[in-house]
């Protein structure tokens, strides 16, 4: 069968801390047989900015900026198909959550002039889900740095990003409710996203469990 629209070259997945982008962007990546863009790991302060240690965020906050560019600028010119497990400006939205005015004056030098080299994906699939579920999964999951993740500081990102993609426009975008679907356990959730994503997306639109409503803007 002839296919009937172009794939979409670069695909980002996103979304708020233990929504399961890494989970989903690797199944996806798989089933494209995409090259994949992990988030980055090992982040030296990342466990001190955690624990609240003075300083960490903006150390914390540049590790990542400049990892993620150093990540991203490896695919500019690319033309093989390309699932990241995040997008660039998600860096900018954890800075104005964590630095002061003085930190966040310098980082923006630096987010300006990386910003401009480095690509903008074709598709970006946002994972949503409430706090409570987030903090559910976390405890879940367990792993020992994110003990100190505070509720308040889940529920902070949380409506960071709801915010944001709520103005988002430079991609189209799949937005992904999943606080009553589970792709990672549950199969026949990821069949049809897998299914979903298929078939074109243009602008913004909604992939909720069967049975909910689309929320209206």
């Amino acid at each position: 069968m002839a296919k009937l629209f172009e794939q979409p070259r670069l695909i980002a997945v996103e979304g708020p801390i233990r929504v399961g982008k890494s989970s989903l962007a690797g199944m996806l990546a798989e089933s494209l047989h995409a090259r994949r863009i992990v988030e980055p790991e090992q982040n030296p302060f990342l466990d001190r900015f955690y624990g609240a240690e003075p300083g960490m965020a903006f150390a914390a906050q540049m590790w990542f900026l400049m990892e993620r560019y150093e990540q991203l600028r490896q695919i500019r010119n690319t033309d093989e198909p390309v699932v990241a497990d995040y997008i660039f400006e998600k860096d900018k939205l954890f800075a104005y959550v964590n630095l002061s005015d003085a930190e966040l004056a310098l980082y923006n030098r630096y987010y300006q002039s990386f910003r401009e080299q480095v690509p903008t994906p074709d598709l970006v699939i946002y994972l949503q889900a409430t706090p409570e579920v987030l903090k559910q999964r976390l405890k879940r999951k367990g792993i020992a740095g994110e003990r100190a993740i505070s509720d308040a500081y889940i529920e902070q990102i949380a409506a960071a990003y709801e915010h944001f993609f709520f103005h988002y426009t430079a991609s189209d975008l799949l937005i992904v409710n999943t606080s009553d679907i589970d792709f990672v356990k549950n199969n026949k959730d990821l069949k049809l996203l897998m299914k979903r994503l298929s078939e074109p997306i243009k602008g913004t639109q909604y992939f909720l469990p069967l049975g909910e409503n689309p929320p209206h803007h």
